[in-house]
């Protein structure tokens, strides 16, 4: 079934912690500032995020995975994850991960609408026009419909209630012929199935192989499904 319509997270897929900022960190305790090498360290955190997600405290899995994903050596993970703590925030969310930009331009001129729901911190439409990624309506980036960031609209995922926003905004219902692209099975599938969507799990580094969940190799393969 081809979708109508695609909404995108932002994290883990549009974009990716900076490796020019969490490289250093990671390098300092024995670890490998590569950036291959730090990208699919954000993978490894998602999926060691998923592993244990109760929607409590689970961001210090994430930045364990990660620093063991870049190399640092297993006495010196915990402080090294200590470390990238005290530094990632939202506003570091912002390399382009490869084949974002290429994607929402090739789904826009095909007339797909699309947009972002995204568990951030007030910060992403604005990091989407920074990156040169997309902004709202016209400009000098690709057009989408809307960018939602959870800390503006008061709700995050995995509550459903936070695509209703995007919904609205696209004038669309609910429906299974709308994807919604996220990388983590707690926040991204949960999310959007419990929404009424088709969840596709942006998954480059194939941690969720075996999994049961519909996945991305790479966001090109968008462009196969509409």
């Amino acid at each position: 079934m081809p979708f109508d319509a695609v909404l995108f997270d932002a994290g883990g897929v549009l974009v990716i912690p900076d490796p020019e900022v969490l490289g250093p960190i990671v390098a300092r305790f024995g670890g490998s500032d590569d950036v291959e090498q730090l990208t699919r360290a954000h993978f490894a955190g998602s999926y060691a995020y998923d592993t244990v997600a109760t929607g409590v405290d689970d961001w210090p899995t994430y930045l364990r995975a990660y620093a063991e994903a870049a190399g640092v050596p297993a006495d010196r993970v915990d402080d090294a994850a200590a470390a990238l703590g005290r530094t990632l925030d939202h506003e570091h969310w912002r390399t382009p991960f490869p084949g974002a930009v290429e994607t929402l331009r090739a789904l826009h001129e095909r007339g797909v609408p699309i947009g972002i729901v995204s568990n951030a911190g007030g910060q992403i439409e604005q990091t989407m026009l920074d990156q040169a990624i997309c902004q709202v309506g016209d400009g000098d980036h690709t057009p989408v419909r809307c960018v939602i960031d959870s800390f503006v609209v008061g709700v995050a995922k995995p509550d459903p209630a936070i695509f209703t926003h995007a919904l609205d905004l696209l004038g669309l219902e609910a429906s299974e012929a709308i994807a919604y692209v996220g990388d983590t099975v707690y926040n991204d599938v949960r999310g959007a199935e419990a929404a009424g969507l088709t969840p596709l799990l942006h998954d480059p580094f194939g941690f969720h192989a075996d999994g049961p969940h519909r996945r991305l190799a790479r966001l090109e393969d968008l462009l196969d499904l509409v």
